[in-house]
């Protein structure tokens, strides 16, 4: 204990704070909020009779799915009939289930990353995996990201060939959190041709992967690498959050080591749960379900869209993306994505994340960009939620 009776804290832990996200997380749930904050799926689309049907067949004819036990068996072959519609060939011995795609990074940090250690990440980083890397103190090495093709390769092979070893390189290639971009193919394969020259394991994030709006979809880079790229999947976009099961691709060679780590974390995923997910795919539903999902998301995509290029009233720049559910807005350099929040949330009752929330460095960049999520609202929501943004932007640029 301290003088003052406080007890003394990790040098790391002393200046943590909140994430945005979480932060947000209370704001935007007050009623009468519109919320393009977080990339919550709309609870209206969650399967929940066929989920309800799945449980009682659980809860009936398998009792030691309440108890303590191993990584579900059928479950990770479902997970290797599932990647093969991704594109990625893989066996059952070299999938392991995690408490969901944040535990499945923080997992792999665990195994790779020694404190001080380098790692390389673009500018605009998910606010997850900072927090996941933040204890370690890492030297964070960031690379840029175009908002058409995605992550600057180029740059990634500049560090490389300097002679630096990162950990690891961190890479979302499919709806990119929070800048909305998909790698082109050319780049996850020269990416992955990088990492495996100079030895330098990716971790792969692959949350949205599955939310391709294309006619055709990209393979994620495991596709393309299966010692390299070590993959991170997750049930809680497809099914639903709250049950917490998600899924790391790796060689067989490491699950050894992340089965004592996560021992040393939870102990034993949801064992439960793991059941149920496995009991509501054997029914069949989940392809129907994530192409109802895929084409609902379209919907609410394109909405927001056409209400960027209707209502929004000052020069600003958006892609329309092709997987995930977010839009990243970069706006004139003199707006100021915090205080358009700040005005949005005391006026207008509308919520986003700034993007400086993002930035992998902690600095100002970023500043005059918004993360716009459109999964979690309905199409007529998505409307007037940007008319009341729009009319904001209005307010704080006559205000000046």
């Amino acid at each position: 204990m301290t003088a003052t009776g406080e007890i003394p804290l990790a040098n790391w832990a002393r200046t943590v704070k909140k994430s945005a996200l979480q932060q947000m997380l209370m704001e935007a749930s007050r009623p009468g909020v519109i919320s393009f904050a977080l990339g919550l799926p709309d609870v209206n689309l969650f399967p929940t009779d066929a989920y309800l049907n799945a449980v009682e067949h659980v809860l009936a004819n398998d009792p030691v799915g309440m108890q303590y036990g191993p990584p579900f068996q059928p479950l990770k072959e479902q997970i290797v009939d599932l990647m093969r519609k991704r594109g990625v060939k893989c066996k059952s011995e070299q999938v392991f289930l995690t408490a969901g795609a944040q535990q499945g990074m923080n997992l792999l940090v665990r195994l790779l990353l020694d404190p001080g250690g380098p790692v390389v990440v673009e500018e605009m980083a998910y606010t997850g995996f900072q927090q996941v890397i933040e204890p370690f103190q890492p030297k964070i090495l960031t690379v840029s990201t175009d908002l058409k093709t995605g992550m600057e390769v180029e740059e990634v092979e500049l560090l490389l060939r300097k002679g630096i070893r990162p950990s690891f390189i961190y890479a979302i290639t499919d709806g990119h959190n929070p800048m909305a971009v998909s790698m082109s193919v050319e780049k996850r394969v020269r990416l992955v041709e990088l990492a495996s020259r100079f030895g330098t394991p990716i971790i792969e994030d692959d949350a949205y992967g599955f939310f391709c709006y294309e006619e055709e979809s990209c393979p994620p880079m495991r596709a393309f690498d299966d010692k390299t790229v070590l993959y991170v999947g997750t049930f809680s976009k497809i099914l639903c959050p709250g049950l917490r099961v998600g899924w790391i691709i790796v060689p067989e060679a490491l699950t050894h080591y992340l089965s004592v780590v996560k021992e040393a974390t939870d102990i034993n995923t949801g064992n439960f749960a793991q059941r149920a997910i496995s009991a509501y795919i054997d029914s069949g539903h989940l392809p129907g379900h994530i192409d109802f999902l895929r084409d609902e998301y379209r919907l609410r995509r394109d909405a927001m869209i056409n209400a960027l290029c209707e209502h929004f009233p000052v020069p600003s720049r958006w892609e329309t993306p092709s997987s995930g559910v977010f839009v990243w807005v970069e706006m004139p350099d003199d707006i100021n994505g915090v205080e358009l929040l700040r005005v949005c949330m005391s006026e207008w009752q509308v919520a986003f994340i700034p993007g400086s929330a993002f930035c992998s460095l902690g600095r100002g960049r970023g500043s005059n960009c918004i993360r716009l999520n459109f999964s979690h609202s309905t199409p007529e929501i998505i409307k007037e939620g940007m008319i009341r943004l729009a009319r904001a932007l209005t307010a704080l640029e006559n205000g000046r």
